[in-house]
């Protein structure tokens, strides 16, 4: 499965994400901010905007610091001018890494991303150096709640859906972009926990690693993944259940 999600997951359970709540919520707040500006300052005529509030509730983000960001978004008191970039580069072993970023800053960000990924054994390369080997779909997490994996695949294979990555924790459901919302709404209503939705890029093929290989990308994904601009990492690594918990456990 993708190495970086399931690392998530791992670390999630380790109590391990739970020590940077702080910059999570600047990383929400910025999400909120982008998608209110995408559109309508309404959650409920912005899809995109929901499905931030939605995650930035789930993560305990209380109101007022979202109807901040939805005002900041409008212009309101600490509005910043953010904006989206895309980064792209190679890790360690030639691992492919697309990063999506949210800054006030671009000259600052890029500089900062180029010292992380040299620092870390890869190379920040240009705008369309990687993303060929990604294609866009749309990704909703949901909580297993105790349910094996064919259980839960049996609970989600409905219209829309394109494919299922176990975790005893929290699943993901992969789906064509255009069936997101649909595909979120129908699992939700159909009892299932739905802890997030969002568009994602899934690596076309994917490249095994293990042992000091796999700890080595891990440790680029980490440092990028923690810095406050970045709001998502994709790559194209795959490693095994075994190996990341093995590293997690370092």
């Amino acid at each position: 499965m993708s190495g970086h999600s399931k690392w998530h997951n791992i670390r999630l359970r380790k109590g391990k994400v739970d020590a940077q709540r702080g910059a999570l919520f600047t990383k929400l707040s910025k999400e909120i901010i982008l998608a209110a500006k995408s559109g309508s300052p309404d959650p409920e005529a912005n899809y995109r905007l929901k499905m931030a509030v939605d995650k930035a509730r789930e993560n305990n983000m209380p109101m007022d610091n979202i109807k901040r960001a939805i005002a900041r978004a409008a212009g309101g008191e600490g509005a910043r001018d953010i904006e989206e970039v895309r980064y792209e580069g190679y890790g360690p072993s030639g691992v492919a890494v697309i990063v999506d970023a949210a800054t006030d800053n671009r000259n600052r960000t890029a500089s900062e991303m180029r010292f992380l990924f040299s620092r870390n054994g890869g190379t920040l390369g240009e705008s369309g150096s990687v993303s060929w080997q990604f294609e866009p779909r749309g990704l909703v997490e949901v909580e297993s709640a105790g349910r094996s994996e064919d259980q839960l695949t049996e609970a989600v294979l409905i219209d829309g859906v394109d494919d299922v990555r176990y975790d005893p924790e929290r699943s993901e459901i992969l789906t064509d972009v255009a069936a997101l919302q649909r595909v979120r709404e129908t699992l939700a209503s159909g009892g299932l926990k739905v802890t997030e939705a969002r568009l994602s890029m899934e690596p076309k093929q994917t490249v095994a690693l293990t042992g000091d290989a796999a700890a080595a990308v891990l440790k680029l994904l980490d440092a990028l993944d923690e810095h406050e601009d970045v709001q998502q990492v994709y790559s194209n690594v795959d490693l095994s259940a075994a190996d990341l918990e093995a590293l997690a456990g370092a």
